[in-house]
């Protein structure tokens, strides 16, 4: 049998009969071996390993960071321990008592406002390093500013129970604030790479997966570390060097296997290359002017924006910081069960940010909504929805599986902020959106700062009564932000995002009210 022939054989549709009735010809090795399919199969979508490098950033970053909100309620003397409150539920925390692991870490005597501190001061150092960090990001490109913030948190989170030891509470402050100042680049250096790496058709999509990081971070933090503070013998501090090594592996793997954009990358493919060249060609630019930030700060659209993060943050950052405690000091529930209970919400959100972000994806592409009005619709629905559903909890009483059930629906509509107002700052400005998302999600960040103490303030013994103003709060915040953000808000890309316009400025030329005017009917 010929070798054109053996060649043959492997299609189905020709018979044997028929291959004495092919010509015989000469056949070259390279030939042959360009005859057969290749057995690498389909190439690895470079884009696509950034999407999931870039989730396990924020995953990583998230574990780090909401860690101790279920670790301090095992750190510190129960707040209800020695008082008895007629609107604290009864406490389970007896009933497990007998299965925990009788562990030898030191306990501390932190009152509510201490704690308040405490967990708010990973946030001072995180809103300062959110501006540099995307213009470093935007002028050297994300890669080491994302990575070396998440390594120098990791870090710091292995140097934690070390430091609480040596100096107490004064010290962990000092070390939250470090690990705020590493973590405060992540959001800036993972938006300037996804203007690099995500087509508008995919932005949604890609957009929504690398943030929702965020949740099953929270998630993943709040069950393994309920189940380390359940059985491990070392107690809390097993906790803090879980998750620090965790993001030390993350790194090393990141510096290896991604890049700041397409034209770096040595293994991307020249066709997927060309298509995102393609794609994002017309307003993202891998060398822009400086930004604009005149304009930029005058634009109705940005502040919207800012308004929007701020409402979010107020709602998201109440629930990831002190819901661990809500769940032990209001409704009395052990450690394990904190844990699992604590994560529901999240989860739920993250299913339903995933499924929000293909149908926005869907309903732009096909024409349905436009890109403005999918954005003002997500965002609403996350405003709204949860800030209901978080005050409804704090009226249901001590029916745990009720409370549970309003909080998990609550947080899970918040998932639609995702493909809302989360990716907004990539329609305004790719050119400008690590230094957009610096400015926004820094000063959405405050609230990480404001929120912690308020709740400390206002629920000191944690009683059900004080955490419903808590709520009440969020939910006006909710509603004022939102307000405006339908008001003002826009899903296309702004004048001042053209290269063209900013060297006009730069140089002083004329022509830039046309300019404007012609993007403008774009």
């Amino acid at each position: 049998m010929t070798v054109h022939a053996a060649i043959i054989m492997r299609c189905k549709t020709v018979t044997p009969e028929a291959i004495p009735l092919l010509p015989k010809r000469t056949y070259s090795t390279k030939m042959i071996l360009s005859s057969v399919p290749s057995k690498r199969g389909i190439r690895v979508q470079q884009r696509w390993v950034f999407a999931i490098m870039g989730f396990l950033a924020l995953f990583n970053a998230y574990t780090m960071r909401v860690c101790l909100s279920i670790t301090i309620t095992e750190m510190t003397v129960p707040i209800n321990s020695s008082h008895n409150y007629d609107n604290t539920c009864p406490d389970d925390r007896v009933k497990e008592n007998s299965t925990k692991v009788n562990s030898t870490s030191k306990i501390y005597d932190w009152d509510e406002p201490t704690q308040g501190i405490i967990l708010s001061s990973f946030y001072w150092g995180y809103v300062l390093t959110h501006l540099p960090g995307g213009m470093l990001a935007e002028k050297f490109g994300g890669k080491y500013s994302l990575g070396l913030g998440i390594l120098s948190t990791a870090l710091f989170t292995l140097f934690t129970p070390l430091a609480v030891e040596m100096g107490g509470s004064t010290a962990l402050i000092v070390l939250r604030i470090l690990m705020g100042l590493g973590e405060g680049t992540t959001f800036p250096a993972l938006n300037a790479m996804l203007a690099q790496w995500t087509p508008p058709e995919e932005r949604s999509k890609i957009g929504s997966m690398v943030f929702a990081g965020a949740q099953l971070g929270t998630v993943f933090t709040s069950i393994l570390s309920g189940l380390i503070l359940h059985y491990s013998e070392m107690g809390w501090p097993a906790v803090f060097y879980v998750f620090g090594a965790i993001g030390v592996l993350w790194f090393i793997i990141w510096t290896l296997i991604c890049y700041n954009n397409p034209n770096e990358h040595p293994f991307i493919s020249e066709a997927e290359k060309k298509f995102l060249h393609e794609r994002m060609s017309e307003h993202t630019h891998q060398k822009p002017p400086p930004v604009p930030w005149r304009y930029m700060f005058t634009s109705a659209p940005v502040w919207a924006l800012i308004m929007a993060q701020i409402g979010h943050d107020w709602g998201f950052f109440t629930m990831v910081t002190d819901l661990p405690k809500y769940m032990s000091s209001v409704l009395g529930f052990s450690i394990k069960s904190n844990g699992y209970l604590s994560s529901l919400p999240y989860l739920c959100m993250w299913f339903c940010s995933i499924f929000s972000s293909w149908l926005a994806d869907w309903l732009i592409t096909a024409g349905h909504l436009s890109r403005t009005n999918v954005r003002k619709l997500g965002t609403t629905i996350a405003s709204v929805g949860p800030g209901i559903f978080i005050v409804g909890a704090s009226y249901v009483g001590c029916n745990s599986f009720t409370v549970v059930a309003m909080f998990t629906i609550g947080m899970t509509l918040m998932g639609t902020f995702y493909p809302g107002m989360k990716v907004n700052a990539l329609d305004l400005c790719p050119n400008y959106s690590g230094s957009l998302m610096a400015v926004v999600n820094g000063i959405g960040a405050l609230t990480g700062i404001v929120t912690p103490i308020i709740v400390g303030e206002l629920a000191p013994q944690s009683t059900n009564d004080q955490w419903r103003l808590v709520f009440w709060i969020v939910l006006g915040v909710f509603l004022f932000t939102n307000a405006i953000f339908i008001a003002y808000a826009s899903g296309d890309v702004q004048y001042w995002n053209d290269p063209e316009f900013v060297m006009n400025l730069k140089s002083g030329e004329k022509g830039k009210r046309e300019l404007k005017e012609r993007n403008n009917h774009c």
